[in-house]
């Protein structure tokens, strides 16, 4: 048996055993165990310590844990400023419905593009007690988060995710030879690519009550109708430290460091800057007046940051995962399974099932989306397909992994922003994204063979 197929088992353990247990990171742990040891043997004990390490000094990663555990930082202080309270007070006057509460929460997500992480951390702390107030389940404020993530951000050509694959397209010769430049190249895919235009669309239909509540999440609407309860009991542990509403608080003690957190995240691309403005931006304006002591302060930081630790342990156990899949030859495996199937009109459409199946068993997007695209473009120059249709399947497929995979980081900030359990979040949300998916995978199909 094949290494790469004993990777597939195992990415199917993780997944089933999540769904039915409920425990995703302990799943995600258990995978990459298993992983090491078919990769490693009798070595593994000393191999799986250095792919921890690994895991958790990698540079992008590090910058990971900041980002994450600041916001925290953040979350806790403008909680106790009470601005929350203030900005909810003045949303109340707009969002009388619960309509106009989710368009709310969309249209934001759309006008914070330029990041999906910023995108998914601010609009949560904003419309969170929203939600509450208006007795909205919070697992529909985790699915519009998620949806406006991701999906806005690569159909926008001025996002971190345009850059990125603008870069890794434009290092390929056939794309090279035909565009510009590499953002011309990911500006010519923006039309095609489908499962981002569809998800924001179903997304937009559900705020407007226009499309039916499925699975999970017509349970939790009902669970809201019979007990009031806005989330359930296994995310309670969420939400423990969070203050009851009271109706006063300035709004702009919530606004001022939410504006100067986007403003300088947009304006400098670092969001991690943008952050810690904005926790400058609460010392001066919380301690002078007395709102916070300095020491009620630092300990405001240690705890919110603190509080981040169980999305740290996951995405250690998702990426400890995803590299021992790639030691195992996983994207191989599954490359080498679509080749005798590969045609110029199918081309497009497998190129997006390929990657949304690579991006979901990993929960790496841009990882995948990394090591596929040197492979994909020429496979496409080899068949005289179409290349601008096989970039927009590829970047659609990398919007499903980073929407779809329950322990992607985008899904887990999703969860987490909005206060509930990261599985509940991915179950409820899973039938939305799959019908998303099924749509696109037709267009892709069709379009391929029309433009072969």
């Amino acid at each position: 048996m094949s290494t790469g197929l004993i990777a597939v088992f195992i990415i199917i353990i993780v997944i089933v055993g999540a769904i039915v247990t409920r425990r995703c990171t302990e799943f995600l742990f258990l995978g990459s165990i298993l992983g090491a040891l078919v990769l490693y043997g009798k070595d593994m004990p000393m191999e799986y310590v250095g792919i921890l390490e690994s895991v958790v000094g990698n540079e992008d990663n590090v910058w990971l844990w900041l980002v994450c555990g600041l916001f925290g930082s953040l979350i806790a202080l403008l909680q106790a400023s009470r601005g929350t309270f203030g900005f909810q007070r003045i949303m109340e006057k707009l969002c009388r419905t619960e309509r106009r509460t989710m368009l709310a929460s969309f249209i934001l997500g759309i006008l914070i593009f330029v990041d999906d992480y910023l995108n998914v951390l601010t609009v949560g702390v904003c419309m969170k007690g929203l939600y509450d107030k208006k007795k909205i389940p919070r697992e529909s404020l985790a699915f519009i988060l998620d949806s406006t993530g991701a999906p806005v951000c690569v159909l926008l050509p001025f996002s971190t995710w345009a850059v990125f694959y603008a870069n890794l397209f434009y290092n390929e010769e056939l794309v090279n030879m035909q565009f510009s430049s590499g953002m011309s190249a990911y500006v010519h895919a923006i039309p095609y690519c489908f499962y981002p235009f569809i998800a924001l669309f179903i997304v937009f239909l559900f705020c407007m009550n226009w499309f039916p509540k499925l699975g999970s999440m017509k349970a939790a609407y009902q669970r809201v109708a019979e007990t009031g309860m806005v989330y359930s009991e296994a995310s309670k542990k969420y939400n423990m430290s969070e203050p009851k509403y009271t109706g006063d608080g300035s709004v702009w003690d919530f606004l001022i460091p939410i504006l100067l957190l986007v403003a300088v995240g947009i304006a400098s691309g670092e969001i991690l800057l943008g952050v810690l403005v904005a926790i400058v931006a609460c010392v001066v304006m919380y301690v002078p007046r007395k709102l916070l002591s300095m020491e009620e302060f630092l300990n405001l930081m240690i705890s919110g940051f603190g509080s981040m630790l169980s999305i740290f342990f996951m995405l250690v156990g998702a990426f400890s995962l995803a590299n021992v899949s790639s030691g195992l030859g996983l994207t191989e495996y599954l490359i080498s399974l679509v080749k005798p199937f590969l045609s110029a009109g199918a081309f497009p459409a497998l190129s997006f099932l390929l990657l949304s199946v690579l991006a979901f068993v990993t929960g790496s997007n841009w990882g995948m989306s990394a090591v596929v695209i040197p492979i994909l473009i020429p496979m496409c120059a080899a068949l005289n397909g179409n290349v601008v249709l096989t970039m927009a399947a590829i970047i659609s497929g990398g919007a499903f992994g980073s929407h779809a995979c329950f322990y992607t980081d985008a899904t887990v900030l999703s969860s987490n922003s909005a206060g509930i359990d990261n599985m509940e979040h991915a179950l409820t949300q899973w039938p939305y994204v799959f019908i998303s998916a099924a749509l696109s995978t037709v267009l892709f199909l069709v379009t391929g063979f029309a433009m072969a």
